[in-house]
């Protein structure tokens, strides 16, 4: 088994790659499709020398196959949204504290205790549905916020309005996370001037809004609640950690987790730094599962290991938590 605090700890470069190429062996080793993955590709434990070699197994197969690495019994399972008639994705969860762990620990590391803020979300198309991995992370980040004004609004926007000019005037730190369309309409009816608020969108319009650019998205978002940045969430349901954005669209990863991008021709090469590709993310979080995934995002990392999201393959799927191109 592996070391969940090994995983949740982990300082360096060097320590990150060690334990990924542990937990690779491990689910070459227990994960009946991801093994017949490799197999596929000619690819044993043996044969991988370094995180670039590792194989990452393509997110649609989270639509068509039960992606596991545990015996253990589901305790919950995730799906994606999607319009009427296309598959999902689902997965399978066998130990929900894992990712309780894994989101409360990254929230902790790039914005502190979430004790300090009052959480206001604003994500509707989320809440209409069952099954959202991002609906179980910010009810979490609602409950231990402790704060009494944190909470979830649907379609009562004035009432949200009231509430966050209200704690905002009286400087308690407030932390309004919502999806891109939700948030376009409440600055449409009302206009804001925070001064004590991170304003932190999922992205998405989930076919309510035509899609924007992100910088057009972010402009018009900045004027209307009257914020100098605008922070941003990057996660999937088929992971279970997330990156953050403090601003202009520029990702961070928690120690736990890599983006690594892919040849856009050629799948199986990886990329160099600063080259536009396909992301391959390292979620070692995903230990019941997989951790080694090929999304349909295209993106650019940098030297300093962030990076930004910039589009999708052609044909891919409109993921909810995702921005259209640059």
């Amino acid at each position: 088994m592996i070391d969940l605090n090994s995983i949740f700890n982990i300082k360096t470069e060097e320590e990150f790659n060690k334990k990924a190429l542990e937990v690779f062996k491990f689910q070459f080793e227990n994960n009946r499709v991801y093994r017949s993955f490799c197999d596929l590709l000619n690819k044993t434990p043996s044969d991988i020398r370094s995180i670039e070699d590792i194989p990452f197994l393509p997110i649609q197969f989270f639509k068509t196959h039960n992606i596991l690495s545990s015996n253990e019994t589901i305790e919950t399972t995730f799906s994606s949204s999607g319009t009427t008639g296309t598959i999902t994705s689902k997965h399978h969860i066998t130990d929900l504290s894992i990712y309780n762990a894994s989101f409360k620990r990254a929230f902790k590391q790039f914005y502190g205790s979430i004790e300090d803020y009052v959480v206001l979300a604003l994500l509707p198309s989320y809440l209409e549905r069952k099954g959202s991995s991002l609906i179980h992370m910010v009810d979490s980040l609602i409950t231990q916020s402790k704060q009494p004004e944190s909470g979830f609004y649907l379609n009562n926007l004035t009432e949200l309005r009231d509430t966050l000019t209200k704690i905002d005037s009286e400087g308690k730190k407030v932390l309004l996370i919502g999806v891109s369309f939700a948030l376009l309409d409440l600055v449409e009816t009302h206009q804001f001037n925070l001064k004590n608020t991170i304003v932190m969108e999922t992205g998405g319009m989930k076919g309510r809004r035509k899609e924007l650019i992100r910088n057009e998205l972010h402009q018009i978002l900045k004027t209307g609640f009257g914020v100098s940045v605008i922070h941003s969430e990057y996660g999937m349901t088929e992971l279970l950690s997330q990156a953050y954005s403090k601003g202009n669209g520029i990702f961070n990863c928690p120690n736990w987790m890599k983006i690594i991008t892919r040849d856009t021709e050629d799948p199986l090469t990886i990329q160099k730094t600063g080259k536009t590709g396909g992301l391959n993310i390292i979620d070692l979080a995903n230990i019941n599962s997989c951790s080694f995934i090929a999304t349909q995002d295209l993106g650019r990392i940098k030297s300093d290991n962030s990076f930004e999201v910039i589009g999708r393959f052609d044909h891919s799927d409109i993921r909810g938590c995702n921005l259209m191109a640059l």
